[in-house]
Order: structure tokens, then sequence, then C-alpha cells
């Protein structure tokens, strides 16, 4: 192991000293900071050389004289308020946050920002504060200040950070009209309008990137014509900022909507809280202001249904019984956040005259065998108990397994049971022979039973080709997904000349177009794809994203909840780049964008994250991203840079009801 406290000694001593810099607050606050937990692990031996490093983000630690030569330029003083622009790793901030009483720094890179934010405070910081955005712009919230120090070199002074300085503050700058060429000024605040320039001598920095230093050119050097920004500034400029989804406005999206028939809110995880409560959000505009009748879910039609009947209030609170969303994952569905949205459908349908306008919420997915099962003849047995009677017999090819059915599929696979497919069709074709005589006396209940015993047919199909070919399971669930939606339209018919139009919440994976995504390679196509494809124009898709936070998912199928960390975006992700958007919260047209060129730049593949109701952080870059188009896959995305989980229903789990299938999304 390298004798660190011998290499910070012979540093300070050939360096600094024997270079002519004896301040002594200076040298002290340098030899009081370890050099070496700033510079990457690779690169520790070397951190006490007489050389800049690299450092992530493709910037670097500079030189420690250059630290020491600034520091001593800004000549502080222990009740000092000091400005840094360009935070790095955090060293800098570090020694004046040694002689200083408080130091403010600003980092324009969110992976530097975060990490040295973090670093800072495990060394035992408290008077140093970080912030991420562009530092040409100063920090107008915390100003004035007695010391600014700029460790990037401007093509001229920022006009912000002068005026940002208190009446005999000092300004560390480097400045050069060329990128390569800069001389390092101390300027000085004499009064409101007045202030005096001192040259120190010649430096080199890396180039000072912001709205009020050089443009960076995407392949290529910084310039100062303007002629181009980081995407991450392009991205700011083309978005829409939010704090809360509470405080949001969302009628600039509802004009880009305009008059879309159907509307498809992603989330990126099926576990966490802010995807629900914005699309809630999302979804009360657009029932109040476009006439939206129809919200439909990733979720099972029976225990949809039971949502239906509460919001018409046909049944008592669905959420807070133990009937429907009782098997794994019962958090998707069974949280606070659904629980209020649900309470919100049921007032603004006690409040409709017209009750062809009420709102409806039903399950598009195919996973309920024995719940829907059981509906049909529960319903036959009502309604015709002979049929029901030979309903039952059919369906009993499938009774054994219809608490595990993927069973069946395994038993299809290797021919040890015949296939239950001609009794299932035969049950379905009977209720729709019968469908007149049926729906005139109940039409919703026959509706009901109608998608039950569809749902059981092609649940049949799905777990009959299970082991045969992933990507066809896949297909034959989003297509069952799309033909349920488009029953759920025709049913839902016309009403006063305007056509019933849904909302539909699933995941990013399903709502999004699958030929923008890695997933049409493999063959699989979804349920954005075949909206696109049916409705041409008239649908409008919304991406969700995060970079962090926590998220309610299981580490296995059928396995508890847990309360897990999202970890931070991979570097070559969608969301590594939002996350340096200097906004937490926006959100981002594509298809009719403020900036066309934000649209272009977004159109090269790169990864995208996809967490489901598993989530497996130890082996995320294979489990858990596929490489995608985002601007062809999304007509707006809507970012939240930190999540929290959802908060689940606390209730005891209906373990008899258990149905399991094998994948997380």
């Amino acid at each position: 192991m390298s004798n660190f406290v011998e290499l910070k000694r012979q540093m300070i001593e050939h360096q600094m000293v024997a270079r002519g810099l004896r301040d002594e607050q200076v040298l002290a606050a340098v030899n009081a900071v370890p050099r070496e937990k700033f510079v990457p692990s690779d690169l520790v031996e070397f951190a006490y050389h007489d050389a800049p490093l690299p450092i992530a983000a493709r910037q670097t630690i500079s030189q420690p004289y250059i630290v020491a030569l600034m520091i001593a330029a800004l000549q502080l003083k222990a009740e000092d308020r000091v400005l840094e622009i360009g935070t790095g790793s955090g060293y800098a901030a570090a020694v004046l946050a040694e002689i200083a009483a408080e130091v403010y720094t600003v980092e324009r890179h969110k992976i530097l920002a975060d990490s040295a934010r973090s670093r800072l405070v495990e060394m035992g910081y408290t008077n140093i504060e970080v912030l991420f955005g562009d530092g040409t712009l100063g920090w107008q919230s915390q100003a004035p200040f007695d010391a600014i120090a700029v460790a990037a070199g401007g093509p001229e002074v920022p006009q912000s950070l002068k005026e940002q300085l208190a009446i005999g503050g000092r300004l560390v700058i480097p400045v050069g009209d060329q990128i390569h060429t800069q001389k390092l000024l101390r300027i000085r605040r004499i009064s409101e309008t007045d202030y005096q320039e001192e040259d120190l001598g010649a430096v080199h920095f890396v180039p000072l990137i912001g709205v009020s230093g050089w443009e960076e050119e995407e392949a290529g050097e910084p310039t100062k014509a303007k002629v181009s920004t980081s995407l991450e500034e392009l991205i700011y400029q083309s978005s829409e900022h939010f704090g809360s989804v509470e405080d949001v406005d969302l009628d600039k999206l509802l004009h880009r909507i305009g008059n879309s028939r159907l509307v498809l809110l992603g989330e990126a995880s099926h576990g966490s809280a802010e995807f629900y409560e914005m699309r809630a959000r999302i979804t009360r505009e657009l029932i109040e202001k476009k006439g939206f009748t129809i919200v439909a879910v990733e979720a099972d039609w029976p225990d949809a249904s039971h949502i239906n009947h509460f919001i018409h209030n046909r049944s008592p609170d669905p959420l807070l019984v133990d009937a429907p969303f009782s098997r794994f994952p019962t958090w998707m569905w069974a949280n606070q956040s659904v629980l209020e949205f649900c309470h919100w459908l049921k007032r603004f349908n006690a409040t409709v005259v017209d009750k062809d306008l009420a709102v409806g919420f039903y399950g598009l997915d195919l996973y309920s065998l024995n719940s829907s099962i059981e509906a049909v003849l529960n319903y036959l047995q009502e309604v015709d108990p002979e049929t029901a009677e030979l309903a039952r017999g059919r369906y009993g090819c499938l009774t054994p397994w219809a608490n595990d059915p993927s069973i069946y599929g395994q038993l299809m696979l290797n021919k040890q049971y015949k296939k239950c497919e001609k009794e299932v069709l035969a049950t379905l074709r009977d209720l729709l022979k019968q469908r007149l005589a049926y729906s005139e006396a109940d039409g919703q209940r026959f509706f009901d039973a109608e998608q039950n015993a569809r749902l059981v047919a092609n649940a049949e199909r799905y777990y009959r080709t299970l082991y045969y070919a992933e990507q066809n399971s896949w297909n034959q669930r989003d297509q069952h997904m799309f033909d349920t939606l488009q029953s759920i339209l025709k049913f839902r018919g016309t009403v006063n000349g305007v056509k019933s139009k849904a909302v539909i919440w699933e995941h990013n994976s399903h709502i999004g177009d699958a030929r923008a995504t890695q997933m049409s390679a493999r063959g699989e196509l979804n349920l954005g794809q075949l909206v696109r494809e049916k409705y041409k124009r008239d649908n409008y898709l919304i991406g969700f994203g995060t970079d962090h936070g926590t998220v309610a998912a299981a580490s296995e199928w059928g396995g508890p909840m847990e309360v897990k960390q999202v970890q931070p975006a991979h570097i070559d992700s969608y969301e590594r780049l939002f996350h340096q958007v200097p906004t937490d919260n926006f959100i981002l047209p594509l298809i009719k964008p403020l900036q066309q060129n934000v649209r272009r730049k977004l159109l090269a593949e790169r990864l995208e994250r996809a967490i489901g109701v598993i989530y497996r952080p130890e082996s995320e870059l294979q489990s858990h991203y596929f490489y995608a188009s985002l601007a062809r896959q999304f007509d707006e995305y809507i970012w939240f840079d930190e999540t929290r989980a959802v908060e689940p229903l606390s209730r005891q789990q209906n373990k008899a009801g258990l149905e399991t299938f094998p994948f997380g999304i």
C-alpha cells in the first residue's frame, strides 16, 4: 500500500512550496484532504502526481498545484461563502471547505454531481452543498458570494457570475477566446457596477460549457458559435418541467393528444407510485375534459369487473375485501394509488346524468383462468342451468390445472394430456349463439360472461403454446389484450354521435410500439404496435421512466413483495441520458417536439430499462434492459428522476385463488 501521507508531504513541498506558493491556510487545507479518495480507484497510485487525472464523464481532476493556486488567489477568510463552478470529483470543494464557512458547488454532469455529493457526505463535510446544473448561470438563490472559483475555461467572464459577487468579492476564472489558450483572471468587485481585473498567468482547463460559456458539439470540439447544444440541454429546452404530480399543468399535453380516441399510458415498472399517480392524473383530465369513458388496464377481467361494479355503485369497495387482486402480484393493483383513483371514478360516475357517459373499468389480460371459468359457470347457472351443466363438463378438462395453468402447458408439450381447445371453444360458441337472448336480460352481465369465456379459450391456447416458443405466447397475450380492447370499444359503442374513447394502462413494453424495439427482431408484437396499425394516428402512446429510488417487486415469481432500491441507470441507456437533464421531472413531446432535432437525436437506439413484478438488481443489464428507439416507440415521454415504491393495501391474501404465470411483465 502506498504511503499517502508521505506522498502528500512531497506534493506540497515539491509541487507547491517550491513554485512559490506559501499561503499557509491553503497548504494546511491541502494537507487535510486525502486526494486519493477523489480519484478513480485504478489511479490512486497517481493521486499525488503533478498532473491532472481523468474522472467520469470525460472530465478531469485538476493538477494539485493549479487547485492550490486558484484557491490562494481567492484570498479566503474563515467566514467567507464560496461558489465553485465545476465540482468534478469534489476535491477542490473539500479543500475550500477546510478554509471557508460555506461552499456551494455546481456541476453540469449529474453523474459527477451525485457521486461528489455522496463522497463529501461520507467524508463528514457538512458545509458543502452540491447542485446539478449549468455552472455558467451560477447559483442565484444563494448569492451573493465572497468568492467564486471556476474550474473550466470560458470564452469570456460570464456576467451572471460577476453579478453574484458580493462587493469586495473575488472571482477567479480561466478565460480565452481559443479552447486551448487561457489566462487565469482574478476579478474583484469594487462597487455595484465596477470590477477590477488581474492576469495571473497562462493555464489550461477543460472548456466551460453552458449558456454563458462554450457550446458543446455532439462529435467534435466545443464552439462559441452556438450552432449546437448538448442533447441533455436540448431535452431540457424541449420539455415541460414540473415539481410534483399534484401541481403539473397538463393543458399542453392534452392539446397534443388532441382528438385521439386511444391514449396508452405506460410505466417502467409495476411497482412505482409516481407512474400510477401520474396516469391517474392524466386519466382524470381526459375523462373530465375530453369525454373518455373507458379505463382498460393490464389486469385480469374478473378482478377489474369488481372495480367496475364498485365505481357504478353496484358492490362494496372491492379493494378492501379479498375478492379481487388476490393472486400474485397483489401490489400491482391492490395499492393505495389505485384505491384513491377508484374512489375518484366512483365520485365522478355519481355526477353523470347520462349513464352511457359513465366511466367503465376493464381488464385486458388473460391469466385469470380459474376465476374466468367460475364467472362463466355462475352466469350460465343463473340464465341457463342446462347449458351451465354442459359447460361445467367441458371446463372439467382444465379444472385440474386451473390453479396453476402453466402445468397444463408442460403436459401438452410432453403429450401427457389431451388438449382442451375444442371443449372451451364450444362453450364460447354456445354463449355467442345465445347472444341476443342472454344480452336482452342484462347486456353488461352477458358482456362480462362473453369476455370471460373468450379469456378461457385464449388462456388455454396461451398455456398450451407457452413451452413451444416464447414469442408465440407473448404475441398471443398481447393479441388477446388488443382483441379485448376492441370488444370493449364495440360494447361501449357511440354516444351522441361520438365513438367511445379509451385510456389504457400497461407496462411500457406493451404500450410502446414493438417495431421500435429489440422485441421486433425476436418476432414479437405488442398492444402498442397493434393499436398504431389499426388506428393509424388516432392514438397517443406515452411512456414513463425513472433513474433511481425504490420499487415494489419480488425476487422470483410467486415470492413476497419487497421494497427494493432501483439501481442508477446504465451509462448507455435513455435513463442515464434523462438523469443528466438539469431538472428532476419533465414531460417530453416526441411526435410533436418543441425542437425537431430532439426527435432526430432520440431516434438512435439506446438501452431502455423495464422492471416488471420481478426485479433482480444483481443481473440488471441482462434481466431488465433492451434496445429501443424511443422517438419511434412513443409519442410522448414522462420522466421522474426519483420514484418511490407503491404502498400495498394491507389485507390477508386469498391463497385459494392463486394463479401463476412465468413472466414478470
